[in-house]
Formats: C-alpha cells, structure tokens, sequence
C-alpha cells in the first residue's frame, strides 16, 4: 500500500494481506498471542487506506473463534 502525502506516493513498504472488494482489509498472523502494536499496524493500514473495517485473524489457537479480531475506524 503506497503512503500519499502532500500528492507525492511514497513507497515505505507497507504490505496488506488481503483486501476484500476495496471495503475490508484481512490482517493475518499466526503468533502466540496478540500485543498491542499489531492493532496499532491496522489502524495504520485504516488511516493510510481511507478504510473503516480490518479483520485481525490470529492463526496459532486450537479454537479460531477467539482469536478474530474487528477494528474499525471513525465508525
């Protein structure tokens, strides 16, 4: 995902998993638990694409029930 500020497009390196119908931006991780800097990452992704949804999927569980996570922005 390219970073525009002031028109000019930088390329810093910021990497979407998945975006689904350019509405909804799918986060994937397979950790051992969740620390709050992997929030902090999808807002990023939220401000910097204009998005309100990302879905933050934690793989590393037995049961994946707990570990889907909904963050959204000026909702």
């Amino acid at each position: 995902m390219p970073f525009v500020y002031k028109d000019v497009k930088h390329e810093i390196g910021y990497r979407i998993d998945l975006m689904v119908n350019n509405k909804v931006i799918v986060e994937v991780k397979s950790i051992e638990s969740l620390s709050p800097v992997h929030f902090a990452q999808t807002l990023t992704y939220l401000r910097l694409s204009g998005l309100k949804l990302v879905l933050l999927i934690n793989f590393n569980s037995k049961i994946l029930k707990g570990n889907i996570h909904r963050v959204v922005n000026n909702l």
